[in-house]
């Protein structure tokens, strides 16, 4: 039996948790010198997979400082825990006063602690920033939010994280994802989880046509493999995306049923079919299980077992 996968602290919009095993799965075999995440968020796929080398990028600022908080031993676990204990204490105590007295105190001086506080004692988990790069999601209406066992939780991800970023070659930065993929390399592997158009959208990861767009030239030109994380469809709509852009060798895609519980919104959390697009074969695929191309697949997994990611480095 697999172990549960490692979560992180935060919270991020569309996160791969449930996806980690097949992404596993899609690379088994596959040697490569450096992963590539040019939309690291969570980092929940680099967490779990844990590849020797990286350069993990992300447009949000906030993100990369965590990481390279912790990476840095600026903060660990006890620190954590101090200060939800704190925190959370003043919380209940004032309420949503203290929670806005928080987020200002986080816009005006940003720093990892308050941007932790906040992800997990806004509004549906929700990480949103207006132009001006303020944090402006509301409080979750929730003043007892950091019970002791909820502050326990959340400090022991950070001890868990710390422990496997402190022994790997991960560089954590700030960057677009142009800039990113123009860095990568024939050794490299690219996976990449971009905001999908019109969902998930905040300031530091709005997400246009043309983005798309241009994040398909950059993908289908890689002199590496990659795997491409989107949406297939869900009860309203297509992704029209797919057929006009990864229709085609070497292409393939392959989908999974998933639903996010992290959304502003109740029609931002229905039931979404998840695409995986790669530019190369999947070993493991079950022989009487086809790409997307060929038959639509719904269900809880398209792979079989679990094995281990092999890396050169």
């Amino acid at each position: 039996m697999s172990l549960p996968p490692l979560v992180p602290p935060i919270k991020c919009q569309g996160i791969k948790t449930k996806l980690v095993v097949d992404i596993r799965q899609l690379i088994d075999g596959r040697e490569f010198d450096r992963w590539v995440e040019p939309f690291c968020g969570s980092c929940v796929v680099p967490l779990n997979l844990q590849p020797p080398k990286a350069l993990l990028c992300d447009s949000n600022l906030h993100i990369i400082r965590l990481y390279r908080d912790i990476q840095q031993h600026k903060f660990g676990a006890g620190d954590v825990r101090d200060f939800l204990r704190d925190e959370g204490a003043a919380l209940s105590a004032k309420g949503e006063d203290h929670f806005y007295q928080v987020r200002e105190r986080f816009n005006s001086t940003p720093n990892s602690l308050d941007f932790l506080f906040l992800n997990r004692s806004c509004f549906n988990g929700v990480m949103r920033f207006n132009k001006r790069g303020r944090f402006n999601v509301p409080f979750c209406r929730k003043p007892d939010r950091f019970a002791p066992a909820y502050i326990t939780k959340i400090a022991n991800q950070v001890s868990a994280i710390s422990s496997v970023i402190s022994q790997l070659d991960w560089e954590f930065r700030v960057s677009g994802f142009r800039e990113t993929l123009s860095e990568a390399k024939a050794g490299d592997f690219v996976y990449a989880d971009p905001p999908y158009a019109g969902r998930h959208v905040d300031y530091f990861n709005s997400w246009s046509e043309e983005d798309e767009e241009t994040l398909g030239d950059r993908l289908s030109s890689l002199p590496c493999g990659f795997v491409l994380s989107t949406w297939h469809s869900n009860e309203f709509r297509t992704n029209q995306a797919i057929e006009k852009k990864w229709r085609g060798a070497p292409f393939r895609v392959f989908t999974k049923a998933h639903f996010y519980h992290v959304g502003s919104s109740e029609d931002l959390r229905h039931p979404m079919l998840e695409a995986l697009i790669t530019n190369f074969p999947a070993k493991h695929v079950a022989a009487s299980q086809k790409p997307v191309q060929e038959s639509f697949l719904m269900g809880d997994s398209l792979f079989d077992g679990l094995q281990p990611m092999v890396a050169t480095s």
